[in-house]
């Protein structure tokens, strides 16, 4: 009888047990603040971004904080890139700070170049000479324009407005309606500052009688163009502008409006 000897078995590969206590590490809040102060010193180097710069440079500094806790209770081997994520993080704090202190600044010095703007175009009255118009030198005296006087800005730019004269419009003319009467007055700018003055924005209304109805300009082959071009340092130009009115009405009221950066200037004028 044979003796049946049983083939061995292949021993299976030892696999070491972990050792007990052992965890994986923990390094997200590192890469995290890494990561987060990276964007946030980046942030603060654009112009208006300040804000951003902020947010995410405190998540940044809290995260390389906590990192930190981390590595020194063995929790996290990434203590280098935790310290490197708070640092970025710190500097994106400070970079925020600047960032806002100039661009408070910033709008501060165009709020206070536009209050200079607006403070310089506001226009005072100025009477006529005697002798000059129909208004002499004594309508002037009170704080109502009349015919003759003019409105002077700070900036030099000086405008006139003359005595009404009756006009008789064409039978082509737009803007007069039959029964009313047309009236004509010229305006003349002057420009007595130091840069050149552009007509395109210059504004001329009128409104008629006690009742300040809407005077509507009128066009016509003789009149209507207004004012076109620029006026150039130490010159002048007029522009004659027709006006319809009720027959009726007493008074005309002529508003001039210079441009969005001048205060626009009136004037009674007697009919």
């Amino acid at each position: 009888m044979s003796q049946y000897t049983q083939p061995q078995q292949p021993q299976q590969p030892y696999a070491p047990a972990q050792a007990p206590g052992t965890l994986p590490a923990r390094n997200g809040l590192g890469v995290a603040a890494l990561v987060l102060g990276i964007i946030g010193t980046v942030s603060g180097l654009i112009p208006f971004f300040f804000w951003l710069a902020g947010i995410i440079g405190l998540i940044a500094l809290i995260l390389g904080l906590a990192g930190r806790g981390r590595a020194k209770r063995g929790e996290a081997t990434n203590k280098g890139v935790t310290t490197f994520g708070a640092v970025l993080g710190l500097v994106a704090l400070v970079l925020s700070v600047v960032g806002a202190v100039l661009t408070f600044k910033a709008v501060d010095d165009v709020v206070t170049d536009i209050n200079k703007a607006v403070q310089e175009s506001s226009a005072s009255a100025k009477p006529a000479a005697a002798g000059e118009g129909a208004a002499g030198g004594t309508e002037g005296k009170d704080d109502v324009l009349r015919q003759g006087d003019s409105a002077v800005y700070d900036d030099g730019l000086e405008i006139t407005v003359g005595a009404p004269a009756a006009y008789t419009a064409d039978e082509f003319a737009v803007g007069h309606t039959k029964g009313n009467s047309a009236w004509t007055i010229s305006v003349v700018i002057e420009n007595k500052g130091k840069e050149k003055f552009d007509t395109a924005l210059v504004g001329v209304d009128a409104r008629a009688g006690a009742d300040g109805v809407d005077a509507e300009q009128i066009f016509d082959g003789q009149i209507g163009a207004g004012f076109d071009g620029t006026v150039l340092p130490g010159r002048k130009i007029t522009a004659k502008f027709a006006f319809d009115a009720p027959a009726d009405a007493g008074n005309l009221t002529v508003e001039v409006s210079p441009g969005f950066d001048w205060d626009a200037s009136q004037w009674e004028l007697k009919l």
